[in-house]
C-alpha cells in the first residue's frame, strides 16, 4: 500500500556532511511520526531521530547537535542532515513512517536502507 524510499546516502570523510531524504508514496491518508534509524554491521537498529507531524523532535544522544531531522508534509518527505560526522556513524540508516491508508489504522513502514560510510 505504501513504499518508502531513501536516497542520498553515499561515502563522506569524517567530519563532513550528508543529507538523507525519504519520500513516501502510494495509499496515504495521513502520516504521522516519521524518523530515522540505522544499523551498523553486527549490531541492533538504534533510534537516530524522529519526528511528529507538528514539528516535535527526538534525537539519540549520539547524534544530539550534529543532526537535524525535518520533514515537508507537503511532499510526503522526511529528510535527516548529517553533520560532523564520524566513522562511527557508518551504518545502514532506514526510514520510518506511521502512516494510515483509506481504510485502515496506522501502520509501520519501513525502507529498504540506505548506506552511510564515513571514512577516517
Amino acid at each position: 500500500q505504501v513504499q518508502l524510499v531513501e536516497s542520498g546516502g553515499g561515502l563522506v570523510q569524517a567530519g563532513g556532511s550528508l543529507g538523507l531524504s525519504c519520500a513516501a508514496a502510494g495509499n496515504i491518508r495521513s502520516i504521522y511520526t516519521m524518523g530515522w534509524y540505522r544499523q551498523a554491521p553486527g549490531k541492533q537498529r538504534d533510534l537516530v531521530a524522529t519526528i511528529t507531524r507538528a514539528g516535535s523532535t527526538n534525537y539519540a544522544d549520539s547524534v544530539k547537535g550534529r543532526f537535524t531531522i525535518s520533514r515537508d508534509n507537503a511532499k510526503n518527505t522526511v529528510y535527516l542532515q548529517m553533520n560532523s560526522l564520524k566513522p562511527e556513524d557508518t551504518a545502514v540508516y532506514y526510514c520510518y513512517g506511521e502512516i494510515s491508508s483509506s481504510g485502515t489504522f496506522v501502520v509501520d513502514y519501513w525502507g529498504k536502507g540506505t548506506l552511510v560510510t564515513v571514512s577516517s
